[in-house]
């Protein structure tokens, strides 16, 4: 059989470690020999029992135990009289002595990795005393180590970037092996990298582990992404030396080396003339090869007849040229436009310019589509002007409006009356001649904002709009008045000629020249001996007194009516009274108490006639509340008969009873038992004028018989109550007879029922007992034979 290299190795380190430790192990016992000579020549302490260290070679495969050294004494005279004990880490599992010859032997096999030393106490003992005849020596066993364990990537795999593009010896990446072995004997733990895949694109240095760029102008857009195969073997690459791989994946970055490009030289477009303005009409794409910001563009109108009518801008998310309108188009004024568009890179690599200009350009050509528009005014805003004197019908303006297209279809005008909801206005459907519909009012409305429509008789979807502002011309239509309701006082203490008053007045109107207004007195007041008027000629008045002596206890109040001109064409004018109240005063002219009593001026009602107004209400007052107390009166009395109308009432009592059990409200035996005396009870609904008393009890009769002269004397009792129907009244009936209790009067199980009662009298009692007579007689037993 043969053995492979590694067996092999691994047999030549067996041979000679175990020819080293042969050999130590001889020197320290001649060593130790030596010393005793030399100290017993120099009548010292006999040192033949000193141990320092025993080597033992790790991973050990054979059968017998490990041989690791031998334990002596020079007491030892090889009688047997001398025994060894070991102790300490591992005796007695890993580590056994012979205790008659000392030779210590390993019974396990050893990791380095896991423990290298091994600490263990040696002693010498009489066989027969048990005394030790050598003190206890402490020694070291150290494992030696085998190349046991291979290269290890302990961050693997590993993730690297590199620019594409980049010079031959960029570095990449480092990677790390590590060899669990002890790198202080021999070449176990010395390693060597190489790789196995991902040539001829990389290499890696062999001492190092740096990975670095082997091949020139490697392109990220032909491939991307590369997998390396890594290997460090240990033994420095040696034949029989252990090796462990990883993965390295590289991925090539990009970088802006190549230009935009146009899939095509030209493009057409065709737009509607209607699209709104700011809408989008196209959209472009210069197609690039690189990725993120090297792949970002900007484009721009380079030339073309449609430079002011359509923009373009950049989509930033994918990258498209957006061409815009920037103003309305119009097929009957231009049909095409051509445009020369150019798409440059925004971030330019220096080191990849000399590989041409990074940009491109291409043609587009729009193509204006002809729609049906709607008609054009003249003008999209009017102003007219219209007198609120107009009269109906009156002309105000006209609007214009126009087909664009070139079918040139007739326009009908109209008024959207949502701005006109009180229809003050009409328009030809054909002139578009605006007119008055109602008269105006210039104080309502002095201005109205209307919306006129034009649409193409042909389409009448088709619809334009114009704004129409009508301002209504002012004319003299309202008299001036005070501007304000004055409240005048004067003071007993007053002075002839004194100011009491100044009193102005408005318009409604607005004259094209500004106010101007006229104050006079009443003719009928101009010469009463109180007060007088005094115009200011600046459109305010100032009331005076002629006298002095008012007193209130004679005359509080005064009335004095003011006539107000203005300056219209034609002028206009109006009389407003002033109230001038008499008060006390104190020493500054404050009023202290006023009373109500008016005396009137000529232009007023008298004194009389006022208390003549008064007494007359009074009268009229007094007649309206003996009306509505006899009225209430007759009502109440109406009201009262019809509560004592019992049939118009309903009475309720809430009252259930308590059944069968319930021997307190009621006697149920009255019910069920005609051996009983029967009072006949009147009925509280109405008051009867005549009472029935019972008749004597039943007798103890056959069936038949009770229940027949029952529903006799119900009968009776029913045709001869005078409180009886055709008031709405309730029958019940409620006896079951002599019998059991539980038992029913139904008619269902009647017909069989083995009973031997008569019933042929129901026939004698009349049509309304015909159909019980024809269902319970005997007369029509042969029918069921």
């Amino acid at each position: 059989m043969r053995l492979g290299d590694v067996e092999f190795c691994h047999l030549l380190q067996i041979i000679s470690v175990s020819l080293c430790l042969s050999g130590m192990s001889q020197s320290e016992t001649s060593r130790s020999a030596e010393e005793s000579e030399l100290q017993m020549g120099k009548s010292r302490m006999k040192r033949s029992w000193v141990w320092n260290l025993f080597f033992v070679l790790e991973e050990y495969t054979g059968s017998d135990p490990l041989y690791v050294g031998k334990l002596h004494s020079d007491v030892d005279k090889g009688d047997g009289s001398i025994k060894y004990i070991l102790s300490g880490e591992g005796a007695g599992s890993i580590f056994i002595i012979d205790e008659n010859t000392g030779d210590i032997h390993a019974t396990k096999r050893l990791d380095r990795e896991e423990q290298a030393y091994y600490t263990l106490r040696a002693q010498a003992l009489d066989r027969i005393t048990n005394k030790p005849v050598e003190p206890e020596s402490e020694f070291n066993v150290k494992v030696q180590d085998i190349n046991d364990n291979e290269p290890k990537f302990l961050d693997g795999p590993y993730i690297a970037s590199v620019p594409e593009m980049a010079p031959v010896g960029t570095s990449v990446l480092q990677v790390v092996a590590t060899d669990a072995d002890d790198p202080t004997y021999g070449n176990s733990a010395r390693v060597t990298y190489s790789i196995l895949q991902g040539q001829p694109y990389f290499s890696v240095e062999p001492k190092t582990g740096i990975i670095r760029t082997a091949l020139p102008n490697m392109d990220r857009e032909a491939k991307d992404r590369y997998l390396l195969v890594i290997q460090a073997k240990d033994m420095v690459g040696q034949m029989g030396g252990l090796s462990g791989t990883t993965t390295v994946t590289v991925s090539l970055t990009d970088v802006n080396d190549n230009p935009p490009r146009f899939p095509r030289r030209s493009y057409q477009y065709n737009v509607p003339e209607s699209l709104p303005v700011a809408s989008a009409v196209a959209r472009i794409k210069a197609l690039d090869a690189d990725a993120g910001s090297n792949a970002e563009m900007e484009y721009k109108i380079v030339d073309g007849d449609g430079i002011g009518i359509f923009k373009v801008s950049v989509d930033k998310d994918t990258q498209d040229g957006i061409l815009t309108v920037l103003k309305e188009l119009d097929f009957e004024t231009r049909t095409n436009y051509n445009l020369r568009i150019e798409a440059a890179n925004k971030h330019i690599d220096p080191r990849f310019e000399s590989q041409g200009p990074f940009s491109d350009t291409t043609t587009l050509k729009i193509i204006v589509e002809d729609v049906d528009e709607p008609p054009i005014f003249t003008s999209s805003t009017y102003s007219m002007m219209a007198s609120e004197a107009a009269q109906v019908g009156t002309t105000i303006g006209t609007v214009s409006a126009h087909d664009p297209d070139v079918a040139n279809n007739p326009v009908r005008y109209s008024i959207d009356r949502n701005t006109d909801l009180e229809r003050y206005f009409n328009i030809d459907a054909n002139t578009g001649v605006i007119t008055t519909a109602k008269a105006l009012d210039r104080e309502t409305n002095a201005v109205h904002n209307i919306t006129v429509l034009a649409m193409e008789s042909q389409n009448p979807t088709q619809v334009g709009r114009s704004f129409v502002a009508i301002t209504i011309l002012d004319v003299n239509d309202n008299a001036p008045e005070f501007a304000t309701d004055y409240d005048t006082v004067v003071c007993e203490n007053v002075q002839p000629g004194q100011a009491i008053q100044t009193i102005s007045a408005i318009d409604k109107d607005e004259p094209p020249n500004g106010y101007r207004f006229y104050f006079t007195l009443l003719p009928e007041a101009a010469n009463n001996s109180n007060f007088t008027l005094r115009d200011n000629k600046d459109n305010t008045a100032t009331v005076l007194t002629r006298r002095n002596g008012f007193r209130r206890q004679d005359q509080p109040i005064f009335y004095l009516p003011i006539l107000i001109i203005d300056n219209g064409s034609p002028s206009l004018s109006s009389t407003n009274t002033l109230t001038i109240r008499i008060c006390e005063c104190d020493a500054d002219g404050i009023a202290q108490s006023c009373n109500l009593e008016a005396y009137i001026l000529p232009a007023g009602l008298s004194t009389g006639a006022l208390i003549a107004i008064l007494a007359c209400f009074l009268t009229l007052l007094v007649l309206i509340l003996l009306i509505v107390t006899m009225r209430r009166r007759k009502k109440e009395t109406l009201i009262f008969d019809e509560d004592r109308d019992i049939r118009e009432n309903i009475v309720r009592y809430d009252d259930e009873g308590g059944g069968e059990e319930d021997t307190e409200a009621f006697d149920m035996a009255a019910l069920r038992n005609l051996n009983v005396m029967r009072d006949t009870k009147a009925r509280r609904d109405v008051t009867p004028e005549m009472q029935f008393f019972s008749r004597s009890t039943y007798k103890s009769l056959p069936d038949n018989v009770i229940f027949r002269e029952f529903i006799w004397e119900r009968l009776k009792d029913a045709d001869i109550d005078p409180c009886a129907p055709p008031y709405d009244s309730l029958q019940t009936y409620a006896f079951e007879g002599t019998g059991s209790v539980a038992e029913s009067l139904s008619s269902l199980d009647s017909v069989s029922s083995n009973s031997d009662q008569n019933y042929d009298y129901l026939s004698d009692w009349g049509p309304r007992f015909k159909k019980l007579a024809d269902m319970y007689g005997t007369a029509n037993d042969h029918l069921f034979s």
